[in-house]
């Protein structure tokens, strides 16, 4: 009798064995799962965060740009006209002067509109080095999770398999 018992007590360890095997290979997959879904998750989060920050640099320097054309057409017209005056009057000395601080504020103006542009362009990109940054921190958090979860279940593994060995 006790030896048909402990072939029936055997046969439930293995069933009992195979079935926590199962789970735990269920388990497994599903935190896989998650963790590729948390992770695609992530990635659309930072992606659709860089294309908006992208969009407000480029908005913001446009309107900067179209700021500065206009303060610039603003200041040509204001020159012309007292250029034309000046020219008017017989002041040939004056309208000269005045097309050259013309020609000068015109070059500041582009300088400056360069230099924001150049300003934009360097904090768009510190953003997307912080987002890349931020990205590959997020991939290596996951990817320890899923090496700890992968050796806890290897861990859960091998001591099933010892149970398993003992009961025989």
């Amino acid at each position: 009798m006790t030896r048909s018992f402990t072939i029936l007590f055997l046969l439930a360890a293995g069933l009992v064995l195979a079935s926590a095997d199962a789970r735990a290979e269920d388990l497994g997959d599903r935190v896989e799962n998650h963790l590729d879904r948390k992770g695609d998750r992530i990635e659309r989060h930072l992606d659709r965060k860089g294309d908006r920050i992208d969009r407000r640099l480029d908005r913001k320097g446009d309107r900067i740009d179209a700021r500065l054309d206009r303060k610039g057409d603003r200041i040509d017209q204001r020159l012309d006209r007292r250029a034309d005056r000046a020219a008017e009057l017989g002041h040939d000395r004056l309208a000269e002067r005045l097309d050259r601080k013309g020609d000068r504020i015109d070059e500041r103006l582009d300088r400056k509109g360069d230099r924001i542009d150049e300003r934009l362009d360097r904090k768009g990109d510190r953003i997307d080095r912080r987002l890349d940054r931020k990205g590959q921190h997020v991939d290596r958090r996951l990817d320890r999770k899923g090496r700890r979860l992968d050796r806890r279940l290897d861990h859960r593994d091998r001591r099933m398999d010892r149970r398993r060995d003992r009961n025989r």
